[in-house]
């Protein structure tokens, strides 16, 4: 149903269900890189996944083939995979989902993602997300999004979105969420967009940050502060000889916004642009 393919039914502790996909969704890929992160640093198998061939145009997003051995040739398609993520020291376990934004049919995507939910037992649904924005990379990471009620907006400290205009995938999953009266949080990341290229170990840091609050989980994230300073050094490097670089910094950092500012429509819409544009080329 809905291309879902269970490997097996994991017995979960009150989990929350972890969403990141690929695409408009993932500037810099500093979302799905947060999903990734929390499934290869646990160790988490993989329970189940949506069968590619109901969603993907495989003419934009294409097969990969990967050499095995240096012999043999292994295909890989492009999965939304999820993996039961178990924290024994934490109250709760997490469904991690990962994958692409589908191409087809988003509304039998979700369903089989809320199935997924359901099966699992999961109890709330947290989408993560990154933009592109007028922020420097010399400033602090502030997440901004919404939640489903008032009661989640004020617990994740979050403001509600005045955001009318064009959605991705985990606006989507999230309206399908509320829809079955299924708690829902939507966390995202400012990714500079002068530096729009992989990877953004900050962007990714702040998202988990920011979920392990939400959920009432600890991770450890040494690596990625680590990593984090390691990229803020070499981008300095990189613009300090630039003097028009330097003064378009030093001018973003006059114009950065309070920190509880959600992204505007105008911002959300030229993102839209910048991704369809960027496809084309």
């Amino acid at each position: 149903m809905d291309g879902l393919v269970w490997d097996e039914r994991p017995d979960l502790r009150r989990p929350a269900l972890v969403a990141a996909f690929k695409g408009w969704n993932d500037a810099g890929e500093a979302a799905s890189e947060a999903a990734s992160w929390l499934a290869r640093t646990t160790g988490a198998p993989r329970f189940a996944w949506i069968d590619p061939e109901e969603h993907v145009d495989f003419q934009s997003t294409r097969p990969q083939v990967e050499i095995v051995d240096g012999v043999t040739r292994e295909l890989r398609w492009p999965t939304t995979e999820c993996f039961a993520v178990r924290l024994p020291e934490a109250a709760r376990d997490l469904v991690v989902v990962a994958g692409i934004e589908p191409n087809y049919r988003w509304r039998s995507f979700c369903r089989a993602l809320l199935t997924v939910a359901a099966e699992t037992r999961c109890s709330l649904v947290v989408t993560l997300g990154a933009l592109l924005a007028d922020v420097p990379h010399t400033r602090p990471v502030t997440i901004t999004g919404t939640a489903s009620d008032p009661e989640l907006v004020g617990d994740a400290g979050l403001v509600a979105s005045r955001y009318e205009g064009p959605t991705g995938i985990v606006g989507v999953l999230q309206d399908a969420a509320r829809g079955r009266d299924l708690s829902s949080v939507s966390l995202w990341a400012p990714v500079p967009h002068y530096l729009a290229g992989p990877p953004h170990p900050g962007a990714t840091l702040a998202l988990l940050e920011r979920l392990a609050s939400v959920v009432g989980v600890s991770f450890d994230l040494d690596d990625l502060r680590e990593l984090g300073q390691q990229w803020r050094a070499r981008v300095d490097e990189a613009i300090s000889d630039d003097d028009n670089a330097k003064n378009y910094v030093r001018e973003l950092e006059e114009r950065a916004t309070d920190e509880h500012d959600v992204p505007s429509a105008d911002d959300l819409a030229a993102e839209v642009e910048r991704f369809l544009r960027d496809r084309e080329e």
